[in-house]
């Protein structure tokens, strides 16, 4: 099927209005808007809010794949087979509102107009690049800067436009599970990023382009804090007494080897 040349597909009406195979859902936060393990039939588009993606493994715990921002596809593995089933669930972090297009419509639109399919093909490979570099940035970096980088991406520094500064309410555990560290861990990083001036944290995160210094250049003033420092224990009279005793022996050994 061929289009007239004077009849032009617009993206952005189609990814913002309801229409043949396209519905609009709204959601309050920590609705689920699929469930891991489902039938897969529909592909689905943010147009405002955001949503997470997370994983349940077999013995039962909880995993945090990725965050989900306007602007962004999700769900596409309904487009592979004829009968795909969810590998994550996916759920309003805040209100959201979301286009939901069916599998056959996001097919027909795809194989009929260059305009979308260029569009989606373009996410695809952007979301590809940075699932690569989230590889990376796993297997190279330290947590303190895997946390940096993920507060960044969260507050959409990088896309065209200005950035959200203030981020949208994220507990400590879904970071930690983001970027592969423990909740106390997270806990340290952000009270010194907070006392570096990287970030206002209050309860809500705001994020301040001084914080890229720590991705792009690794700046972080004195010790990189990848680990908290451990202190060492108040000296006592019996700590004292020991050490005195293995300073004794040191020396004696010393002594008797020289003669």
């Amino acid at each position: 099927m061929n289009r007239e040349s004077d009849t032009k597909f617009d993206v952005a009406t189609f990814l913002t209005e309801e229409g043949p195979g396209r519905k609009i859902i709204r959601l309050k936060a920590k609705q689920p808007i699929f469930l891991q393990g489902g039938k897969a039939s529909s592909v689905f588009y943010i147009q405002m809010g955001r949503a997470k993606l997370t994983v349940v493994s077999k013995k039962g715990k909880e995993a945090t794949v990725t965050l989900l921002a306007a602007g962004d596809f999700f769900g596409e593995e309904s487009m592979v087979g004829n009968e795909p089933i969810r590998p994550s669930t996916a759920s309003a972090l805040t209100v959201c509102r979301v286009l939901e297009i069916a599998r056959e419509q996001m097919r027909r639109v795809l194989h009929l107009e260059q305009a979308f399919s260029e569009f989606f093909m373009q996410f695809i490979l952007a979301r590809g690049i940075r699932t690569q570099a989230d590889l990376v940035d796993q297997l190279f970096n330290s947590s303190e800067r895997r946390l940096a980088r993920t507060l960044l991406l969260m507050a959409d520094y990088g896309k065209p436009g200005d950035p959200e500064s203030q981020l949208p309410k994220v507990t400590q555990e879904t970071l930690a599970e983001m970027i592969g560290t423990t909740r106390s861990r997270v806990s340290f990083f952000m009270n010194r990023f907070r006392k570096l001036g990287y970030i206002e944290y209050n309860g809500h995160i705001r994020v301040r382009k001084s914080l890229l210094n720590v991705v792009l250049q690794d700046q972080l003033p004195g010790e990189n804090a990848s680990r908290p420092k451990l202190l060492d224990p108040p000296a006592t009279p019996a700590r004292i007494a020991r050490r005195a005793s293995k300073v004794g022996i040191a020396a004696a050994h010393a002594v008797a080897s020289k003669a």
